[in-house]
Formats: C-alpha cells, structure tokens, sequence
C-alpha cells in the first residue's frame, strides 16, 4: 500500500514538472512581444532554461562546477591541453577563458567545447582542434582510482598485521562485501576457477562502486553515466570473456548441435553477434542508464523549484519543501542504486565468463544460464 502511495506521489510530480513546462511556455508566448522589442534594441537576455542545465550536470565539463552567485561561478577550473596541426600544442587554465566570456591563444569555450577562433572571435573551421584536456570525469575517475587502490592496500595491511584476528574499523565494513561478492557472484558463476577471476571481479565492483558514490556528492561528476566510460569497462570485460573461452564454446558458436542446416546459417552470426557485441553492449548500456536516469529524476526536481519561482515566487516557495523531500528521497534510493549496479555489472560479467569456461555444465541446465540473464 505504501509502494502504491508513492507511486502516485512520483506521478503527481511529473504531471507538475510537465504543467510548468507548459504554463511556462504559455508565459513566454504571451510576453513575446516585449523579447522581440528587447532583442531590437540589443539587449537580449538568456532566460531559465532546464534542459540546458540538465545537461550541463550530467555531461563532461573542462572544470568543477559548484555554483554560481550572482555572475561569479564557484569552480575549480581544470587544465586544457590542445594540439591543432595548424597552431602547435596549446596548455594552459580553462580559468582563462572565464566562463566562456573571452578567448585566449586563439581559441574559446562554447557551451562545453573549445573550438578555434580568428582575430575577430568567430568560429574558424579551417583549424582542426584535437583536445586532449584532462576533464572532470577524467581526473575524478583518477581520483576515484587512488582512493580505490589506498584503501584496499590499507585493508590488505591490516589483514596481513592482524592475522587470525577478528576484523575492525574499515577492514570489518569491507569483508562482508568482498565475501558477498566472492560467495554470491564468483563461486556460483565460476565454480572452482573462482580464485582466478576473484582479483578482476573484486575490482570492478568496487572501482564501480566508489565511481557510483563518489558521483553522488554535488560538484561531482557523473563518470558511471557516461557512456564512454561503461563502454571501456564492457570492452575490458569482453577481452577477460574471450581470453577464457575454449573450444567446445567456440564449436558451439559456429557449429550448433543438433540444429538443421538452415537454421544454422542463421543462428551462427547470431550467436557471434550476441558475444562480440550484444553481450557488452549490456554491460555498457545498463549501467549507464541507471545511472543518469537517476542524476537526471534529482536535477529535475531540484529545478522544479525554478519553474515554479519564475511563473510566481509564492509558487516557487511553496512548492520548495515538496520539492526537496522527493530529492532527499531519490537520493537515498541512488545510494542503494549505487551498490545494485556494482553488483549487477559484475555479476553479469561473471555469468559471461563462466558460460565461456562451462558450455558443457550451460547445456547440461539445458539453457538456465540465458534465461537468468534476459
């Protein structure tokens, strides 16, 4: 019953968000008359537009975005690094661009992306620009690596000072997990090769778990909803899946038993389909919807404050603690997501693996292991 209630909660709050999208409109229509006079004397002013802020919390960015007060934005500007055949290597602040404003070494910052420009600011097509800048998802997926690597060499020191004792502090949060993951992922999966995959899976999990989490503290970016970095990790997982296959995998992926002819013709490149492409494009593409769809649910409520101030500040107000109770209430729903989709990807990237190492032990369930995947 309190499922169902909250499920008509959320519905009442989309319905809202997409009213104000409306109302807004509308009141844009009607003050059309006095834009176009603004814009025929010059003085066009950008107004509130939350598709494009949307997109500039979940997207790349060459800086760490905290606020903006007033036309002062709080960031911490990252290092730009820029080759272009026809100007040479280029390295300096994004900081120098100020937000866009201004360029600097003949090239500008527009919405996101540096281009080249020419002596009089425009856009010059004629200069290839290769960016090779070191942006937020870079540099936090490096962070998000350090402190992967210090706290499982923390966990490992102790294991190795405190032998045979009972664990404590850090070590006692992080052991039920690793025995989770050994216990419900590696050994079910794999069987007896479990040992050898454990290091890979461990760190995958927890690599995707400390992105997740990290990604949830605002400033942050979201590297696990971006769709290159799900895309490397799935490519990874595919070279670990093709290094364990044997030849009773592959005979069965060329030459299907027990299938006619014709049918084979056509279950074969289907079959190499699903391992070469099918299988990673799960990977990548699970992981990265889940989560931007839920850094996307957060923004949208949090905007819905905007919305409603810029149709009327009472409105705006009003609606600011029901707005802020839906976004407390989706973000502790992300923590937990942050842990499911650790879990999944790995357990999926297990269940990948073993039936390359066991095509006997899938045949023999007569199929089991497809039907827990779909």
């Amino acid at each position: 019953m309190a499922f169902r209630s909250m499920k008509y909660l959320l519905v009442a709050a989309f319905s809202l968000l997409i009213t104000s999208f409306y109302n807004v409109s509308i009141a844009q229509d009607k003050t059309g008359d006095q834009t176009q006079q603004t814009e025929a004397a010059g003085e066009k002013k950008e107004g509130f537009n939350p598709s494009k802020l949307i997109m500039e919390h979940v997207m790349d960015a060459h800086e760490f975005h905290f606020a903006t007060i007033g036309e002062h934005a709080i960031a911490i500007p990252l290092p730009v690094l820029l080759y272009s055949p026809q100007r040479g290597v280029s390295f300096f602040s994004y900081s120098r661009f100020e937000e866009g404003k201004v360029a600097y070494e003949g090239y500008k910052s527009e919405e996101g992306h540096i281009v080249a420009v020419d002596a009089d600011g425009k856009v010059d097509e004629a200069v290839k620009v290769y960016d090779f800048s070191l942006t937020r998802n870079v540099m936090q997926m490096l962070l998000s690596l350090v402190l992967l690597v210090v706290l499982m060499l923390n966990v490992a020191k102790k294991y190795k000072k405190n032998a045979g004792k009972a664990p404590t502090g850090f070590q006692n949060a992080v052991e039920p997990v690793i025995t989770f993951v050994r216990d419900e992922v590696g050994k079910p999966n794999l069987g007896h090769f479990y040992e050898k995959y454990m290091p890979y899976l461990l760190t995958v999990f927890f690599f995707i778990l400390i992105n997740n989490l990290v990604g949830l503290i605002p400033g942050t970016a979201n590297v696990t909803g971006n769709i290159a970095f799900t895309l490397v990790l799935s490519c990874i997982s595919l070279i670990v899946i093709l290094l364990s296959t044997n030849g009773h995998f592959w005979g069965h992926i060329f030459w299907p038993p027990g299938v006619p002819f014709l049918v084979k013709l056509i279950l074969i490149p289907v079959e190499l389909l699903g391992v070469i492409l099918i299988k990673p494009a799960a990977l990548a593409i699970r992981l990265f919807a889940n989560m931007i769809a839920g850094h996307i649910v957060i923004t949208c409520f949090i905007l819905l404050i905007f919305i409603f101030g810029s149709m009327n500040t009472v409105a705006g107000w009003g609606f600011s603690p029901v707005s802020i109770a839906f976004t407390v209430f989706i973000y502790m729903i992300e923590i937990l997501v942050a842990f499911i989709q650790a879990f999944i990807f790995t357990n999926l990237t297990a269940v990948f693996i073993g039936q390359s190492l066991e095509g006997e032990h899938s045949d023999a369930n007569g199929g089991h292991d497809d039907a827990v995947i779909i």
